[in-house]
């Protein structure tokens, strides 16, 4: 009997291992990349991409500022990336979200400046809104599973 419980055991500890390297695998090929995000508050503009121009801003809400990671010199200006929250109590469960790139995080005159930020050095400062539709907002910063589309 104990013979049939260890092997029984092993078995169970073999499957969830290759659970495991089947789900990391998944991860890799999707093309996703993790990095953290933070939030900052009104007002939104002026920014690096766009200037004082309301109308850059999805109707959405849903939009962001990156720091030096995927600012790509400006580049990243109007990208759309999905992302989801995946530390989680932080996280509002089954949500991920399409943002639009509209600002620097990590410029004096950008509207997402490192004084507003609620955690610095963070790849993606999202906006309250967007804060909001993954994560609870008493987090400073959450990490994020993303990926470019």
């Amino acid at each position: 009997m104990l013979i049939r419980r260890s092997l029984s055991a092993q078995i169970l500890a073999y499957l969830l291992l290759l659970a495991c390297v089947f789900l990391e695998v998944a991860f890799v090929a999707r093309g996703d990349d993790v990095g953290t995000a933070a939030h900052y508050s009104p007002p939104y503009y002026p920014t690096e991409c766009y200037g004082g121009d309301p109308s850059q801003f999805p109707s959405s809400g849903l939009f962001a500022a990156v720091g030096d990671q995927l600012w790509d010199n400006g580049i990243a200006c109007g990208r759309q990336y999905l992302l989801e929250c995946i530390n989680g109590t932080q996280c509002i469960p089954g949500h991920t979200i399409q943002i639009t790139i509209v600002d620097y995080a990590l410029t004096s005159s950008s509207a997402a400046a490192a004084y507003k930020q609620s955690v610095t050095g963070a790849p993606f400062v999202l906006s309250e809104t967007t804060f909001r539709a993954i994560a609870h907002m008493f987090a400073d910063g959450i990490t994020v599973q993303y990926r470019q589309v």
